[in-house]
């Protein structure tokens, strides 16, 4: 026993003053590389040991290539030739686990800050109507509004306010169908043709209300595998958005064709143009821009910000995309459908 301590005590020191520096070195290059991949820091922690190992044991052997070195040297090696590719492999499996579980928590920071900008504007939107149907309700109650012709006219706005509040319930049940992969479709082939029919019979008293001129061009009329209520309700949905941001004596066009795989329909308003930085984001939840678009005329109501969100949803869902850029006196808005087989 003695013995053993007694060389143990004799080698250490060699042993230590070599495997030592290379764990400093190894520690400095660890800090070098910390901006680096995971899988060049996981590489570089693997060797450290092994090479401060061998480098302790040719301490001990007196740099003497020995068998015993040599032994030393194959052993560092077969561990190396395996954990150095088993590192590598968990490097990038970690790389890639971080990167998947950062940009999960930036959707999901993304989510909860459209959820409160979504709350914020359907409170708002809400509450407006809400404290006009209370108001006209409360002076016909207390007798303040007495002659007929006045409380026709308290009648008609508060049926007015409450198909408003009815279609902004509408917009939210249909976006939380959208957003939590409850929409189910019945698809069949369908004629472009006929939902631009009944978009554009449905939006042309609006148009006509506003003095904007609502022209269809429906052209070849390619026909899609999709679901007529739902594509009619995002054209009527562009229509409604395009009409409300088009001056009086403005023209909204509807368009449509196809190409070798796809079938598309545009909407061409004149609302003046989409400020670049905003384009991307007009089919957000909510999003309504500034006012560098047109002004609204006749005091129509601007809308909860959901009926862009829900096209996108609708058209996603048929397996399509929609796009939005400035075009002419206004914006385009095209979406694309596949072809029925």
């Amino acid at each position: 026993m003695d013995e053993i301590l007694a060389h143990l005590a004799h080698i250490a020191p060699y042993a230590v003053g070599l495997s030592l520096p290379v764990f400093l070195l190894g520690g400095w290059l660890l800090h070098a590389l910390r901006h680096r991949s995971l899988t060049t820091s996981m590489t570089v922690l693997i060797l450290i040991p092994l090479v401060a190992t061998f480098a302790g044991a040719v301490g001990i052997s007196g740099f003497m290539f020995t068998p015993t070195l040599t032994i030393t040297l194959l052993v560092c090696l077969l561990v190396a030739a395996v954990t150095v590719p088993v590192a590598i492999l968990f490097g990038r499996g970690i790389a890639k686990r971080t990167v998947w579980e950062r940009e999960a928590r930036a959707r999901e920071r993304a989510a909860e800050a459209s959820r409160r900008e979504l709350v914020a504007w359907i409170s708002h939107d809400l509450r407006t109507p809400l404290a006009g149907i209370r108001a006209m309700a409360e002076a016909l109650s207390d007798g303040v509004v007495a002659a007929p012709a006045e409380v026709r006219d308290y009648g008609c706005r508060i049926g007015t306010e409450a198909v408003r509040l009815n279609a902004m319930v509408e917009d939210l049940f249909e976006l939380s169908k959208i957003t939590a992969g409850a929409l189910k479709l019945t698809m069949a082939p369908l004629a472009l043709r006929e939902v631009i029919e009944e978009a554009v019979s449905a939006s042309r008293p609006a148009a006509e209300h506003k003095g904007v001129r609502l022209v269809a061009e429906p052209g070849a009329s390619p026909v899609v595998d999709g679901s007529a209520p739902e594509l009619s309700r995002v054209l009527r949905n562009l229509l409604a958005n395009a009409i409300r941001h088009t001056p009086p004596s403005g023209a909204v066009v509807v368009r449509a064709g196809q190409d070798e795989r796809e079938a598309w329909l545009s909407v061409d308003d004149a609302c003046g143009g989409i400020p670049d930085a905003e384009l991307p984001r007009v089919f957000e939840v909510a999003f309504r821009g500034t006012t560098a678009r047109t002004p609204e005329h006749g005091h129509q109501p601007a809308g909860a910000g959901l009926g862009l969100a829900i096209a996108r949803g609708l058209v996603e869902a048929h397996k399509g995309r929609i796009t939005a850029r400035n075009h002419g006196p206004g914006c385009r808005f095209e979406l694309r459908l596949p072809l029925a087989r």
